[in-house]
């Protein structure tokens, strides 16, 4: 309801809003003060606090001070206008250049009244300038991208961050370097933007880059909470020079493109503070493929609440962990923290009275206290060659980073049975799959039904953001459908989902959480093992013991709020 004008003593958007009956006159005038006490402009403090619709401030705007207002997702924003603006001046006004004609050079605001922004855009680019009103959360969104684009470039991309850099450090300096590619190694351009993306990934939390050529783009992607996402588009023309450039850094060999190979880097961040690399080159159809997985062990929680096991899980977990011999083995998918669910496990038996060996390719994380071996297949020390050397070595402790065949597998397991505790990894999908693949290997039934102790399958599912999530209601006979229980179904499902769109958390996601199959193998299974059970029928004698499997440890994840319904079906059914 509109208010009389002869009551107002606001002036500007603030009179113009009270007038259309969008705000109370004393509630505009708290704001005002609210807005100048956080030394906030009076339009962002509005739409940032949900008080009035930012279409509706934008309309309002137009009329008072008779700007034209647009929709500023439905035009294409062309990076090179927005490159005539430096980028702090962009930050600095929350204002962008969308178009020029001739001389004079629009710029997309939210504030009209913002007369400074105009100016100061006018004065650095020699232009003249002219507002184009758009809606405060559409305009700091298409700012936030057209930065991240231009960041994504080979142009202007000087950073204070990147002055925080050393210098780069290479693990194996002994390995050879052909002098072929001196062109594309030396180009400061290129030089400038893979330290940049791999400092933006770092930034962003991501575990791996990928670095793609394709027939008519180039891209580079993050992994970030395991969903991939795009982060530049380089000229495609580049391709080669920024492959040549990541296998310098990572000691490759520059000469030989049709081949994959492997390396490493050290990124060093400051004198404390450095970040290694694994980095995989592959010959794709269009040019060398990258992939960098980050191996950031100051980021790794060594501390068992942190993971995320249920109450039941977690006693199981500690019970075997501290048993004096037998394998204790974790398995699931590249990238399900596997390896930071092992050296939790470490952390708590490294005690001055245990001697624990490791042999890891690579070595992930460093722990004081334990003997770690890198594995390296060029030069023999292989992780059958290194079990061997630890037998010798008195242990009690014994990791092995992943058994991968047979005869890993049979010295792992000899291990276990003659004293000892030896704890891995395997890539198989759950933990009556880990039972037989060992089998399928070529391990003998009663070798593997007496040397295990316990197996955990896991998963790594995106955590709901606190602020950023919304209750789902979902019908009674569609919460069955997913797998909850009559029972859980009449006690109430209360179950939330993601809300997008927010500039600070885009998908509605910060983090990950854990979700885990902890199975010790009892003396029923044993027998089943020995007697030549499949798989199927090692799950059902599993559940007969009230062991979760995957997809029931998901859905109590949702229930309890930490992520979504939608995002257990991502990670959990097959």
């Amino acid at each position: 309801m509109a208010v009389s004008a002869n009551k107002i003593h606001l002036s500007g958007l603030a009179r113009k809003l009270v007038l259309d009956g969008f705000l109370e006159e004393a509630a505009a005038a708290e704001h005002h003060q609210k807005a100048l006490s956080k030394k906030m402009g009076f339009l962002p403090y509005l739409v940032e606090n949900n008080l009035v619709p930012a279409s509706d401030i934008a309309v309002s705007a137009s009329q008072e001070f008779g700007v034209p207002v647009v929709d500023i997702n439905s035009m294409e924003i062309d990076i090179d206008i927005v490159k005539l603006v430096k980028e702090d001046l962009i930050r600095k006004h929350n204002s962008i250049p969308i178009f020029k004609r001739g001389k004079r050079l629009y710029i997309a605001v939210s504030d009209p009244t913002n007369l400074m922004a105009l100016d100061e855009i006018k004065f650095a680019t020699g232009t003249n300038t002219e507002a184009i009103l758009v809606e405060q959360d559409k305009l700091a969104k298409v700012v936030e991208k057209a930065l991240e684009e231009m960041e994504g470039g080979l142009g202007d991309m000087d950073d204070d961050d990147l002055e925080d850099l050393e210098g780069l450090e290479v693990a194996d300096e002994s390995t050879p370097q052909a002098d072929d590619g001196g062109d594309e190694i030396d180009d400061a351009p290129v030089v400038k933007f893979v330290n940049k993306i791999m400092l933006n990934a770092i930034k962003k939390g991501a575990s791996d880059l990928h670095f793609e050529p394709y027939e008519k783009y180039y891209r580079v992607r993050f992994r970030i909470d395991g969903v991939l996402m795009e982060a530049a588009r380089p000229p495609i023309s580049l391709a080669g020079k920024i492959a040549a450039r990541i296998k310098v850094m990572s000691r490759m060999d520059v000469s030989e493109k049709r081949v994959p190979q492997d390396g490493r880097i050290k990124l060093k961040l400051s004198k404390s503070k450095s970040i290694d690399f694994r980095v995989n080159t592959c010959p794709t159809l269009f040019g060398e493929k990258a992939c960098l997985r980050i191996l950031n062990s100051d980021a790794a929680a060594l501390q068992i609440d942190m993971l995320g096991y249920e109450d039941h899980q977690k006693e199981q977990f500690l019970e075997n962990l501290h048993k004096p011999y037998g394998m204790f083995l974790v398995t699931g998918p590249t990238g399900s923290g596997k390896t930071v669910s092992l050296y939790s496990g470490i952390n708590i038996i490294n005690q001055i009275d245990v001697n624990i060996c490791t042999a890891e390719d690579p070595v992930e994380i460093n722990l004081a206290g334990v003997n770690q071996v890198q594995v390296d297949e060029k030069t023999g020390m292989t992780f059958d060659k290194a079990l061997k050397a630890f037998l010798r070595q008195d242990p009690d402790i014994i990791l092995v980073g992943e058994i991968r065949d047979l005869g890993t597998a049979s010295i792992a397991v000899k291990a276990a049975q003659t004293g000892h505790m030896v704890m891995s990894t395997l890539h198989t999908n759950d933990c009556p799959q880990t039972l037989t693949r060992l089998q399928d290997m070529g391990i003998a039934a009663f070798a593997v039904a007496t040397s295990i102790n316990l197996i955990t399958a896991q998963r790594l599912c995106r955590r709901l953001h606190s602020e950023y999530r919304e209750p789902l209601d979902l019908p009674h006979d569609s919460l069955l459908d997913e797998g909850y229980t009559e029972e859980e179904v009449e006690k109430g499902v209360k179950l939330f989902e993601p809300v997008t769109g927010n500039d600070d958390c885009p998908s509605g996601y910060k983090g990950r959480a854990g979700i885990y199959q902890v199975m010790s193998i009892s003396d029923a299974s044993k027998r089943l093992i020995i007697e030549g059970a499949n798989a199927v029928q090692l799950a059902d004698q599993a559940l007969k013991e009230g062991i979760w499997d995957l997809r029931k440890s998901g859905l109590q994840k949702a229930l309890q709020g930490l992520t979504s319904l939608s995002e257990v079906n991502r990670v959990t059914i097959e």
